[in-house]
């Protein structure tokens, strides 16, 4: 067949079914409407008319008067009643309901709570001190040992007991949140005591908690999903506690260290770190607020490496130089901007705000950090450097990556940096397989550093770890607790006699609160965080000066420090001073 013949059957079959399908259309119109249709080919619209057109009257051949395509669209309209709700949408306002947080564990705990008021507060939700007053109750929680996740289990139905009360007395509903990391190692397993809580949320998903919120009438809303790249970089924390002296700030999230022992990794995911320039504009911000302390947070502050493009010049050459007798277990990191280029930043933007950092890990130390604290006044001399053990056997079976030698060797040198440097430092008790003698190494490492600062436990098994796969949890609980017994034993005969030597000496001391002992008292903390209380009373303005002032919160005051136990340092105020004044003093 031609390719003309084809085209022409083609043509034919489409005019015998046009033909056919008109007059179908005409007949259901005659009978609907009683009128003949219009052809399509029937009339122009004139479009400049407002309400309705006309057809042109102008004769054509085979034109019927019939209802237009306007008619047939006019007649199809169907009403949406406006009052109706979209489902679940609307809802994701928080409508005023009130907001009560307790928070278990760590500083970072603390900034996440910060974090996710900002989100709730952005959706109309308002916060509560009084939990007799709460719609929601949130608890921020921890995972790192055992302990801390029994205290919330209890909190958990001590809050169901209130829960059910209120429900009896009043039949107002409490909705109850689990965050953080013990909601991301448990997961659904939560689900397995009964309904416990109404929202299950990571440490990962806390933007989602206005959708989780909207959901939890019937059923529990769950977002447990770690991310490689989540920094909060573009929620600006706010403060639940406003009158505070100090805050924390998150640089980073997450640990790529992998220590057998340590669940970490598991709960809070991969390490990524946030843009350096959020990070500055936050700082900025509670300085603006009159904010006195920042503490900048991370699992492991000297990784920290911003790669984002930004306006700060990034150092394409730099890699992660391991202190001397160090290793690690993932491969070298190159690029960006490094912890000392953000600390050296941060410091700058208010001369009279302290800044800290927690916690940073042996293994990368770099001098750069240190010289830096030695020359900027603003920031505190005193460095967190968790031990954990001090065998060698053991640091290894926990993959800390150093022995006992190149700690006390980074120790050494830290102290030839930073003569006046406190140091801190975390311990545990009866790790797997832990012999009398290995232990005894850890006791005499505590003698020999003789820390200002000490957070000493007992060995928990967590689930997931590498020590959970490959070792025994074969320490019996009592002998735990009898080592833990003795390191806080010696940790406090050290201490105690470390305090006294400050004894006579004149330090600068940030005011915090008045002390929970007396009204008459007052309690802050010297540069090595160290607790010290002292008299509330009028002292000078400044040193010589013969007009005084109340010490307030927030004020710094020179203090010569009079008495010292284990704890706390005592003191007698003597002027109101601050940083840079103290340092020129010096």
């Amino acid at each position: 067949m031609s390719r003309g013949i084809y085209y022409r059957n083609c043509l034919r079959k489409y005019l015998i079914r046009r033909k056919y399908t008109d007059s179908h259309r005409t007949r259901a119109c005659h009978e609907i409407h009683g009128t003949i249709p219009m052809s399509s080919h029937a009339s122009a619209i004139n479009a400049d008319t407002t309400e309705r057109a006309t057809v042109d009257k102008k004769p054509m051949r085979n034109i019927r008067n019939g209802p237009s395509l306007k008619d047939f669209l006019s007649s199809s309209v169907v009403d949406i009643p406006s009052e109706k709700p979209v489902p679940y949408v609307q809802n994701i306002h928080g409508k005023n309901q009130k907001v009560y947080f307790e928070i278990f564990g760590c500083q970072m705990n603390v900034n996440d709570a910060d974090i996710v008021w900002s989100i709730l507060k952005s959706y109309g939700y308002k916060h509560t001190e009084c939990l007799d007053d709460a719609d929601i109750v949130l608890l921020v929680t921890c995972s790192i040992r055992d302990n801390a996740e029994q205290k919330v289990w209890h909190k958990l139905e001590n809050l169901n007991g209130v829960r059910n009360k209120r429900k009896r007395i009043s039949r107002l509903p409490m909705k109850i949140g689990l965050l953080g990391c013990m909601a991301e190692r448990l997961k659904t397993k939560i689900l397995d005591r009964g309904k416990l809580v109404d929202v299950i949320a990571g440490p990962d998903s806390y933007k989602d908690l206005p959708r989780l919120l909207a959901v939890t009438d019937d059923e529990t809303a769950i977002n447990v999903l770690l991310s490689f790249d989540e920094t909060y970089a573009d929620v600006m924390p706010v403060r639940l506690n406003q009158d505070s002296t100090g805050a924390y700030v998150s640089i980073m999230r997450g640990c790529d260290n992998m220590c057998t022992y340590c669940i970490v990794p598991f709960t809070r995911g991969r390490e990524r770190s946030r843009p350096i320039a959020s990070i500055l504009d936050e700082v900025q911000q509670l300085s603006d607020q009159g904010v006195k302390e920042i503490t900048l947070l991370g699992q492991n502050v000297n990784s920290y490496r911003d790669l984002s493009k930004s306006k700060f010049i990034l150092s394409l050459n730099t890699e992660t130089q391991l202190a001397k007798g160090f290793k690690t277990v993932y491969k070298n990191k190159k690029g960006g901007l490094r912890f000392s280029d953000l600390l050296d930043k941060v410091s700058l933007i208010n001369p009279e705000i302290r800044i800290r950092f927690t916690s940073p890990h042996p293994k990368d130390f770099p001098d750069e950090v240190l010289h830096l604290i030695a020359e900027r006044p603003n920031i505190c001399k005193q460095i967190h450097l968790p031990a954990q053990s001090g065998n060698s056997v053991i640091l290894e079976r926990m993959r800390r990556g150093y022995t006992r030698e190149a700690y006390l060797d980074l120790v050494y040198h830290i102290r030839n940096i930073l003569p006046d440097v406190y140091i801190s430092s975390d311990f545990i008790a009866g790790f797997c397989s832990e012999t009398e003698e290995q232990f005894q190494d850890t006791l005499s490492l505590i003698k020999e550093v003789k820390y200002n600062n000490a957070f000493l436990y007992a060995y928990s098994m967590r689930e997931k770890t590498t020590a959970h796969r490959r070792y025994k949890d074969d320490i019996e609980m009592h002998i735990k607790i009898e080592r833990m017994n003795r390191m806080i034993a010696l940790y406090r005969k050290e201490v105690e006699k470390l305090n006294k030597t400050q004894i006579g000496q004149h330090q600068l001391v940030l005011v915090e609160r008045t002390s929970k002992r007396s009204d008459q008292q007052l309690q802050g903390r010297n540069d090595g965080n160290i607790r010290v209380i002292l008299p509330s009373t009028a002292i000078p303005i400044v040193q010589h000066s013969t007009t005084t002032r109340e010490i307030q919160a927030g004020d710094y005051v020179v203090v010569r420090i009079d008495n010292a136990n284990s704890h706390t340092l005592q003191g007698v105020p003597l002027y109101h001073s601050s940083i840079i004044e103290h340092s020129l003093n010096k």
